[in-house]
């Protein structure tokens, strides 16, 4: 994902447009943004105000909240040899919270719970190499 441009980039785009020496097209072409980008940021400046970029809003809420992460921790503390498919399962039945793999695997590396390990050395259990899943 391409990087944000920066605010002080921004700023100094709207004083150029704010002193009228250049259409809006060179300005854009001068500062190596798209024209487009140029004449969003005036509107946002017009419209709402603001000459800097939104805050990031923090992503994606985490389907599992800590209710769920406590029975979580309760199944892989009653059986920590189990697969990740396996938890997703128990979890669904007790909380009624159906999530996929991954967010089983994260939450599990969230909470700092090591699998197992089998007798062989390798790894074992639920929180084993989340790709295999």
């Amino acid at each position: 994902m391409p990087q944000p441009y920066s605010p002080d980039l921004r700023e100094r785009v709207l004083v150029a447009c704010e002193r009228g020496d250049l259409p809006q097209v060179e300005i854009a072409r001068r500062f190596q943004v798209c024209p487009a980008t140029v004449s969003n940021w005036r509107r946002q400046e017009r419209e709402e105000g603001r000459r800097a970029p939104k805050p990031h809003s923090g992503g994606v809420p985490s389907r599992l909240d800590a209710a769920a992460l406590e029975v979580l921790r309760q199944l892989v503390a009653e059986d920590n040899d189990a697969l990740l498919r396996e938890y997703r399962e128990r979890l669904a039945e007790r909380t009624g919270v159906t999530v996929c793999l991954v967010v089983i695997c994260e939450a599990l590396k969230r909470l700092k719970l090591r699998p197992k390990k089998d007798p062989s050395g390798g790894r074992a259990g639920a929180a084993r190499d989340c790709r295999r899943a």
